[in-house]
């Protein structure tokens, strides 16, 4: 099982590896970061332990990471938290954005994202669909934010959607998302491992399709990942609201390509192959 595990975390960590290396974060950056990381989940989920307050000598036996190490970084994860948030004008734009391509509302006869004045009493407009978000900035300081980044754009005290989802040029807005999508993508797949009702997370995989089959299907591909994420924004925004219990949800598609791997074998290939992975 180890060797499985570490096949597994290197084929997690080369990707982002690759990328602090671009950034100029050196091994001993990310060997400072990891052990943050090491205390943080330690004292959350190795806790308590027969009703008993988690101690620093604890947290290093589980860690490997020095007690006075481990005081320290506790004492700064307290001061600081553990989990930084994607800038607050960034996120509030984004739910805006997906308010707008997925309420009937807001939708032309073709159930597109229709133009929508700023401001009006009698029909939608962009003003009244900030309301409906409940957005706790001024729909001036959204519609800003969104001409910002060019997701939308206002002409005349008309609001028009340049792009179907909020999508920043700002490397810090990136680099957010990045922590939050994937963040949550292998949180999914931990709790799958660790046993339990499991969540949905599988992949179709081919190994080998031609590339002009791609080059002609990729905007469809694209077009019907947009199609569920908005039909799932709809089904649990038009859900009836009883009181109780609040669930944090986050529902991800994604796609990657690169050129298939050289042969090693003068065998004949195989033919291409699909692989709907059943991890859950």
């Amino acid at each position: 099982m180890n060797g499985v595990l570490k096949t597994a975390v290197l084929a997690i960590l080369r990707p982002l590896v690759r990328y602090l290396i671009g950034q100029g974060w050196t091994y001993g950056a990310l060997a400072d970061t990891l052990k943050m990381v090491y205390v943080a989940e330690a004292s959350k989920h190795y806790g308590e332990t027969d009703g008993r307050t988690l101690t620093d000598s604890r947290v290093s036996l589980l860690t490997g990471i020095h007690r006075k190490e481990v005081r320290r970084l506790r004492l700064l994860l307290e001061e600081h938290g553990e989990r930084p948030m994607l800038r607050h004008g960034a996120n509030i734009a984004a739910q805006v954005v997906a308010a707008w391509v997925s309420m009937a509302d807001y939708a032309d006869p073709s159930g597109q994202p229709k133009s929508l004045p700023l401001r009006s009493e009698a029909s939608p407009s962009f003003e009244g669909l900030a309301r409906r978000v409940k957005a706790d900035m001024r729909p001036r300081a959204i519609l800003d934010e969104l001409g910002r980044v060019g997701v939308a754009e206002e002409k005349e005290g008309v609001v028009r959607l340049l792009r179907h989802a909020y999508i920043s040029a700002l490397p810090e807005d990136r680099v957010a998302f990045l922590g939050e999508n994937v963040g949550d993508h292998l949180r999914s797949a931990v709790h799958n491992l660790e046993g339990g009702e499991p969540f949905l997370e599988r992949a179709l995989y081919f190994d080998a399709l031609p590339a002009a089959v791609l080059e002609e299907a990729r905007p469809e591909l694209y077009r019907m990942g947009e199609h569920l994420l908005r039909e799932a924004h709809q089904r649990l925004n038009t859900a009836e609201s009883p009181e109780g219990p609040q669930r944090r949800l986050r529902l991800g598609v994604y796609y990657y390509e690169e050129d298939a791997a050289a042969e090693s074998t003068e065998e004949p290939a195989e033919e291409p192959a699909a692989e709907d992975e059943p991890h859950a």
